[in-house]
């Protein structure tokens, strides 16, 4: 662990070698006092330890049960790096403990944009399942499809959807979206999710998960959607019902899906989406560029910085 000269107020209980120089670079140590935990596989079980004496936890990916958060007494505030805390902790039953959980939006927003439309294309090409055999040995061509005059869905607008909007248009297709609350945005059409499902040559997900999402792209909508639909999540891996999408990639309903985002990560060796030739995999990486990196952890320690200055 690194830590500086003054007694640590915050820690970073998981960084990963990157997110620990960006820190470094980033942090300035009059401010507040910082440790980076430079193991980025600690468990839960070691968050007692790490947040001795720490008001504030910086988390990437750690899960922080909340009989976990028990045992850290001094334990007052929460910095989770990025907008899905829910899939790490309870922020409810954390607050009844006296812990405020503070998430980060729009951190990577073209990151992650860019990753969706990277899927999009790589799964309307068949690039991942030709790069597959070819390294095999086997010279498979596959027949492609068009994006350009096709129209694409996205469920959900905020940021990302924003950005992912930018992209399809500038590629010639057409844009619906579907959003909980009305929003507007030149040269995209809102339409009701039955709609959007039925009329999207592409499907694109960016739905925060919530009790509320969790399940949304149901197996009756999957049903609902166009047939030979290419799917993309790059939101959280649990808004979709993924035995219904297995069932549909098998079938032929669904011509492909791009996934960055799975129900269980790591994805566990032998699951059912490494065995099907039409997924094309990412390891929940489309955030990670340098300019989205520099974004999150500058947001990260402006949080800190409020934290501290109302102490």
């Amino acid at each position: 662990m690194q830590e500086s000269s003054q007694a640590a107020k915050a820690c970073f209980v998981d960084a990963n070698a990157t997110l620990s120089k960006v820190f470094a670079q980033l942090h300035r140590p009059a401010e507040f006092a910082l440790a980076v935990n430079g193991q980025p596989d600690v468990t839960s079980a070691d968050l007692p330890r790490l947040l001795a004496g720490q008001s504030i936890a910086i988390v990437d990916h750690t899960a922080v049960p909340t009989d976990i958060a028990r045992q850290c007494p001094d334990l007052k505030h929460i910095v989770f790096l990025g907008t899905g805390a829910r899939s790490y902790m309870n922020p409810e039953a954390l607050a009844e403990l006296g812990i405020e959980v503070h998430i980060i939006k729009g951190y990577g927003d073209t990151a992650v944009a860019e990753c969706a439309f990277s899927l999009m294309w790589a799964a309307a090409k068949g690039f991942s399942r030709m790069d597959r055999e070819m390294r095999a040995g086997n010279w498979l061509r596959t027949d492609a499809i068009q994006l350009s005059g096709k129209t694409l869905g996205l469920v959900g607008f905020g940021g990302i959807a924003d950005e992912m909007a930018r992209l399809a248009l500038g590629a010639g297709m057409r844009v619906l979206a579907w959003n909980r609350t009305p929003k507007t945005r030149a040269g995209v059409e809102f339409v009701a999710i039955e709609e959007l499902l039925a009329r999207s040559d592409v499907v694109s997900l960016h739905l925060l998960l919530n009790d509320e999402t969790k399940g949304f792209l149901s197996g009756e909508r999957i049903a609902g959607m166009k047939d030979g639909a290419i799917l993309i999540n790059t939101a959280r891996g649990a808004l979709v019902d993924e035995d219904a999408m297995v069932a549909a990639l098998q079938s032929g309903k669904l011509f492909h899906a791009g996934l960055d985002v799975f129900t269980v990560e790591p994805l566990p060796a032998g699951h059912v989406l490494t065995t099907l030739p039409n997924v094309t995999l990412s390891a929940h990486s489309a955030f990670r560029t340098p300019e989205a990196n520099a974004n999150l952890v500058g947001a990260a320690l402006d949080h800190c910085r409020r934290i501290v200055g109302q102490a």
